[in-house]
């Protein structure tokens, strides 16, 4: 085959000198040509003066080391970046992705959204003496009474005294119905039934309203107002503001606290006069004739007035709400009150038989003016004329206690019985003296 063509810049191999010719040797036959084949690119780089034969261009094609080490350092150099770059990148997302994480678990509590935590059920049933458990006893037999009359209306409580349909409440109550008023009770349970009234008193401010066709009624127990102590804790049930079976707890803050509620006092015609037991269980506008109950959930007292920071004592004829005054005819009277009035439609008032001062500035009740007929303000043959009491006469003491005011001594006086005996002090000329009286009727 031809040799390689040499680069034209470099100069043509020396041609070898001759030599003298070989002798004959046999013949043999020729050695078989080796097949060569044309280089694919005859411009390839070559080194004439190395010692290493040219390699044929069929031993494969030529190797160029020193770019190859370059080539690869390069490589791994953009591998380990592009492998760092990725770490980096892998680990900036991964930050991203856990906080949005983190922010969404902290926020909504886990991945399977908030679960608040809640006690577990419990059984239904409260202790007898829990104000739960005495709502509870107490309320079915607690009734709401909407009063309407020609000219005013109102909302007041009540509670069942027996399986007859007797209700008791307050007299500022149901007065608004007048002669030709409608009453109608709403009992706990939702049922409705038209009431009519069985006797009413504004001296006591106590009055019983009838329902009929009611079945299933549960009188509430009556307890024993003698038995109560400054202390003790009480619940009272009520509409206060029309909200119907509403539950309140407090204690008796003061026991006897003489109390005068309606009307204008003076003549004494419809002015409540109430030995109240005080509590500052909330009562508002809409408790008076609601119970009051003590831990064993009997009846102590009937919820009648409030002291209000603007209005003063009155029968709830305001709008003012509780300042933690509130005041409850105690349940002895109550009782006594309203079995007369079921049985004789009107109830009785003990009387002392005199005509009080009601002027009278001084520290107790004094004895003056003129009397019912206009004559003495000691009525002759009443119980006072027999106790020995004397016109200007200032009676400061009953039973032992202490009497402020002429209104006080009324109050005291009514937490009693016809019949019932009472010593009186009285002051009489500068000097003390003690006088037994039997109380009279106001019949």
């Amino acid at each position: 085959t031809a040799p390689a063509v040499p680069p034209a810049s470099e100069p043509p191999p020396a041609s070898p000198p001759p030599t003298a010719p070989a002798a004959p040797t046999p013949q043999t036959a020729p050695a078989a040509p080796t097949p060569h084949t044309a280089p694919t690119d005859p411009w390839h780089r070559y080194d004439p003066w190395s010692a290493t034969p040219l390699q044929s261009v069929s031993d494969g094609p030529l190797q160029q080391t020193g770019a190859a080490v370059v080539t690869e350092r390069q490589r791994r150099k953009r591998a380990r970046r592009a492998l760092v770059g990725g770490a980096l990148g892998l680990a900036l997302v991964s930050g991203l992705v856990g906080g949005l994480v983190g922010a969404h678990l902290e926020r909504n509590g886990g991945l399977d959204g908030v679960q608040l935590p809640q006690a577990s059920a419990e059984p239904t049933g409260r202790a007898a003496d829990s104000v739960a458990g005495i709502a509870a006893r107490a309320l079915p037999s607690v009734v709401t009474l909407h009063v309407s009359g020609s000219e005013t209306s109102g909302t007041g409580t009540g509670f069942v005294l027996d399986t007859l349909g007797h209700i008791l409440t307050n007299n500022h109550v149901v007065e608004p119905a007048g002669s030709d008023g409608r009453i109608t009770v709403v009992f706990n349970g939702g049922q409705t039934a038209e009431a009519e009234v069985v006797g009413g008193d504004s001296g006591y401010d106590l009055a019983v309203v009838k329902v009929t066709g009611v079945e299933g009624l549960k009188p509430l127990y009556l307890g024993n107002s003698d038995n109560v102590r400054v202390g003790d804790p009480v619940v009272a049930i009520g509409a206060p503001f029309d909200l119907e079976g509403t539950v309140t707890s407090g204690i008796i803050s003061a026991k006897e606290r003489p109390i005068t509620a309606g009307g204008e006092s003076g003549d004494g015609s419809d002015v409540s006069y109430v030995d109240a037991l005080q509590t500052d269980a909330p009562i508002n506008p809409g408790n008076s004739g609601g119970p009051l109950l003590d831990a064993q959930g009997h009846v102590i007292g009937i919820n009648s007035a409030i002291r209000s920071a603007a209005d003063g004592t009155d029968s709830e004829s305001g709008q003012a709400g509780s300042i933690g005054l509130g005041f409850a005819i105690p349940v002895n009277q109550g009782k006594r009150v309203a079995e007369e009035l079921i049985n004789t439609g009107r109830a009785t008032h003990p009387v002392i038989g005199v005509t009080l001062d009601m002027d009278y500035t001084g520290d107790g009740a004094r004895v003056g003016g003129q009397g019912a007929d206009g004559g003495s303000p000691v009525t002759p043959g009443g119980p006072g004329d027999r106790a020995g009491i004397l016109a200007g006469d200032v009676i400061t003491e009953i039973d032992g206690q202490p009497v402020h005011s002429g209104e006080e001594l009324i109050v005291k006086t009514r937490a009693h019985r016809p019949g019932d005996r009472l010593e009186l002090t009285v002051e009489r000329g500068g000097k003390e003296r003690t006088l037994s009286l039997v109380l009279g009727s106001s019949d």
